[in-house]
């Protein structure tokens, strides 16, 4: 019997009732609620995020409410939300911001406590309160982590990562290792209890908008230039698989949200994992998810890297071809759009096949597309099912090449 991961329940409309329950067990009234995240572990657990408006004592308001289901029981952290119960199932539900595994997102959610973070790390040229902060959600993975925008008025912008407790401390480590070896990643400038880590704004601009300019952003060198900078010690540090390791799992996800696609990504699996057969895992300080959201550039040049909590020991091939994946894929550009990012591969690609093996490269960056092509059903994008079949078409694009 396949273990029930709640995935089912917590698409239907029967999830309805729960989240009314809890609603009222709050001391409120669900009027209406949308499905807008999935996170699914095909066969252990599921967890989603619905838009919702409920009618509270003091007026009416959108919400966001969190359910988690697993296939085993509960887990520890599930005792921080509320539980109900589903016939013979018992799920978490929780409210935003109390996400039952970021303590701190609580805190970071509200301009006047984030007010509060940044003054007791004298980050202000004065005493800041609610009014001097804008707040942005720029990033949320329930139960996993959130980075949110912090911008004084009249003075620079914070990004404030909210982790599980576990992370905080490798986080922390990271960022030093990579600054005191002069590259340059976001300077640390206040840490909380609750695992807030505040970073200071890197110069420049994303990558992922430069890529539409009309002049080339930076070289496919340079790129190269920074990932070797980084320092021999990044090596030593706990090994993140890679990510065509995990091919197997993005395809199970996909197809059991996309059956009909799911014979393609089986022959994407094997051709992917027999194709990378008897390569070693590598021993090179890599970024470990390297894409041009987490690069910074400015003046035709790199200027900083972002998100340096997953580097580690690896192989450069698997950091060129994260980077490859993400701008095949991009979704939703013009023509002109499209041409210019086409322009970028045609020039990069053959300078990273000069670094590193050209077969590897593309068998890795097919395997980075495949583990994408989860997003559009889990953030339950409009055509998520249009979306998800061309990104597997992209990989497929790129398997062909080398087969």
């Amino acid at each position: 019997m396949v273990p029930d991961d709640g995935a089912e329940l917590l698409t239907s409309d029967g999830v309805g009732a729960l989240l009314s329950a809890a609603v009222g067990h709050a001391g409120g009234t669900l009027i209406e609620w949308v499905l807008e995240h999935i996170d699914t572990n095909p066969h252990q657990s599921t967890t989603a995020t619905y838009g919702a408006v409920v009618d509270w004592p003091f007026g009416r308001r959108e919400e966001l409410l969190g359910v988690s289901a697993r296939a085993n029981g509960l887990s520890a952290s599930d005792s921080r939300a509320e539980i109900f119960a589903d016939g013979d199932r018992e799920v978490a539900v929780w409210l935003y911001p109390n996400d039952p595994d970021l303590p701190g997102l609580a805190r970071a959610a509200y301009a006047g406590s984030m007010a509060a973070v940044l003054n007791e790390a004298r980050l202000g040229d004065r005493t800041l309160t609610a009014d001097d902060i804008e707040l942005e959600m720029v990033a949320y993975r329930p139960r996993r982590r959130a980075v949110l925008r912090a911008a004084v008025r009249g003075g620079e912008s914070f990004f404030v990562k909210v982790l599980r407790a576990a992370l905080a401390d490798q986080v922390a480590q990271r960022h030093a290792l990579l600054t005191q070896a002069g590259v340059p990643a976001p300077e640390i400038v206040a840490r909380t209890s609750d695992h807030l880590v505040v970073l200071r704004q890197l110069p420049g601009r994303p990558l992922a908008q430069a890529v539409f300019d009309p002049v080339a952003p930076c070289t496919a060198e340079q790129l190269i230039g920074m990932l070797d900078a980084m320092p021999p010690a990044v090596a030593a540090l706990e090994r993140r698989p890679p990510w065509a390791d995990a091919v197997d799992h993005y395809a199970r996800i996909i197809g059991s949200a996309l059956p009909a696609q799911q014979p393609r990504l089986e022959w994407l699996a094997r051709q992917i994992q027999s194709g990378l057969a008897g390569i070693p895992p590598g021993d090179e300080p890599t970024h470990g998810d390297f894409h041009e959201g987490q690069v910074h550039v400015a003046g035709g040049r790199v200027v900083g890297m972002l998100d340096v909590d997953t580097i580690g020991p690896g192989r450069r091939a698997d950091d060129l071809a994260c980077l490859i994946a993400h701008l095949s894929t991009i979704q939703r550009m013009n023509a002109e759009q499209t041409e210019r990012v086409h322009g970028l591969l045609r020039a990069w690609v053959p300078v990273f096949d000069e670094r590193v093996d050209p077969v590897e490269l593309r068998l890795r960056a097919a395997a980075v597309v495949v583990s994408l092509a989860t997003g559009p059903h889990r953030g339950q994008e409009p055509n998520w099912e249009r979306e998800t079949t061309w990104m597997i078409d992209s990989a497929v694009a790129l398997v062909r090449q080398v087969s």
